[in-house]
Order: C-alpha cells, then sequence, then structure tokens
C-alpha cells in the first residue's frame, strides 16, 4: 500500500529535534548499525543548517545536498527537497522524493534535517534557496497538504527521467513540479500539466553527456536507471536530458522567485573515506 508520507528516525532524546528511535542509515538499506562518524556528521551539520535557516526565517525554502560526485557533469548539487517548520518553535524539518533502496520505485518523506544528511553523504556541503514570499506561501500550502503533494509524485522511479514525460520521474523532478503547481496557478493539477507550463515558462533541464555503453550498463544492471523516456535522436547521441539542481537554480533566478541563496560549507566535522 502507498503511504502519503514517510517518515524515519535513528536517534531519540535532546537529538530529536534534527534526528527525528532506530533506522536503516538513509536510503542505503544497509542492515547494518548508522556508523558513529556519519551519525556526528549529519548532526553537526543539521544544526549548522538549523542555525542558518534560524537566521532567514523562511516560511519554506529549498535545500540542495552532494549525496554523489556530479563533478564530472559539472554539477556540484545532487539532490533537493523543501525545509519548513510548523511553527517558529518547532525543529526545521525536510520533504523530498527518495528512491526506494535503489528500486524502481520512490516514496516522499518527512524528516529532520540531521537526517537527511544520513544517506552516504559524498560532501556535507549544501545549499540553501529560499524563494520570495508568494511563492513560500504556494509552496507552504502544498507540501502541508497530502493530496497535493501526492499528485505531483509518480513512484515509478529513474535517475534519469526526462523532464518532459510523465513515464518516470527523478528525486529533482518532484520539487520542480510542485514549484510550477504552487505558481501556475488551478489549472496546474497534473504532471504534464506542470511539465507543459515549466516549457512554455523557458525551463531549461541539465544535460548529461553519458556514452551507449554507459547507458546499457545503467539499463540492464540498475533497476532505478529507465532511458525510454528520452527522445530517441539525443538519447543516440549520448545527450541526457534531466532535472537537476542547477537547473532549478537558474529557472528560479530566471523567473524572479529567487529571494536569497546562501552555501553553507560544513566546518568541524570529522573526517571520513569521502
Amino acid at each position: 500500500m502507498r503511504l502519503n508520507l514517510l517518515y524515519r528516525s535513528v536517534v531519540s532524546g535532546f537529538m530529536a529535534a534534527l534526528l527525528c528511535g532506530q533506522s536503516l542509515a538513509g536510503q542505503t538499506c544497509s542492515d547494518k548499525p548508522v556508523d558513529g562518524t556519519v551519525l556526528r556528521n549529519a548532526l553537526e551539520t543539521g544544526l549548522q543548517l538549523s542555525n542558518v535557516l534560524d537566521e532567514l526565517q523562511p516560511r519554506v525554502a529549498l535545500i540542495g545536498r552532494v549525496g554523489q560526485d556530479l563533478s564530472a557533469y559539472g554539477l556540484r548539487y545532487s539532490h533537493l527537497g523543501f525545509v519548513s517548520r510548523s511553527a517558529p518553535d518547532q525543529p526545521w524539518r525536510v520533504t523530498h522524493l527518495l528512491n526506494d533502496c535503489g528500486t524502481a520505485t520512490s516514496g516522499l518523506w518527512h524528516e529532520g534535517l540531521g537526517n537527511f544528511f544520513l544517506d552516504d553523504m559524498f560532501s556535507f556541503d549544501s545549499l540553501i534557496m529560499v524563494p520570495d514570499e508568494k511563492t513560500q506561501q504556494a509552496v507552504w500550502a502544498l507540501i502541508n497538504n497530502p493530496g497535493s503533494m501526492n499528485r505531483m509524485h509518480d513512484p515509478s522511479y529513474s535517475v534519469v527521467a526526462y523532464p518532459f514525460s510523465t513515464a518516470h520521474q527523478n528525486s529533482n523532478q518532484w520539487p520542480l513540479e510542485l514549484i510550477a503547481e504552487a505558481v501556475g496557478g488551478d489549472r496546474i493539477n497534473t504532471r504534464d500539466r506542470a511539465q507543459a507550463w515549466l516549457k512554455a515558462n523557458g525551463y531549461q533541464p541539465g544535460t548529461l553527456e553519458i556514452g551507449m555503453f554507459k547507458r546499457l550498463g545503467g539499463r540492464m544492471f540498475k533497476a532505478n536507471i529507465a532511458f525510454d523516456g528520452q527522445p530517441g535522436d539525443r538519447r543516440a547521441a549520448g545527450l541526457i536530458d534531466v532535472v537537476t539542481v542547477e537547473s532549478i537554480r537558474q529557472f528560479m533566478k530566471s523567473m524572479n522567485m529567487e529571494q536569497t541563496e546562501r552555501e553553507v560549507i560544513a566546518k568541524g566535522l570529522v573526517q571520513t573515506a569521502n
């Protein structure tokens, strides 16, 4: 049965505000206990971000993380979600889409800032983008209504989902389509309408250069990689168009949606293998 919203937690007591008990280490789906260094780094990152958000005081912001090294594609941030809180005295929480353990499906998650950084991070640096007040209010209304959130969610997941196809969805596509719903008005109530609105308003996806052998390997051995929504001519040329954090960043700037942007460089963390 599909749930409207999923929650996860890793510790209790005084850490609960940032690391919302017992859980697997993010979405790696390993049954090993959470590594102590990773846990400390995630908690410290959550504290640093909470302090920055307390200073900025957004109703809703977007938060990007460096879950994997995408520097070969000219990208820094790999994954984006919404961050908000229910009241000024409550902890900040992230609402985002996650792939289910490398399968071909996804779910929507609502969790603490620390938890957001438990998913096998390449780096603990992060990006905060605060939209204008009107966009914040519209997004707030949607992320606090499970029906609205699910309307733009398709559980058929692909890392390389094409931005203008409803065949699949990747983790950055869901927040972008939700922004389209929030800003585009009542007519934008389906994924195809959200994508048409994005195209009409000049959204430009990120383009990854991925050769044939890498594409074949992904299709054969990774359940969460499906190229079938990509246009045939560009796919044959090794050009794969996807929703990236950077493309959302540029689109928000082009639409004058962004009010404030802050890159938060992780400080004082214990070094790991990454």
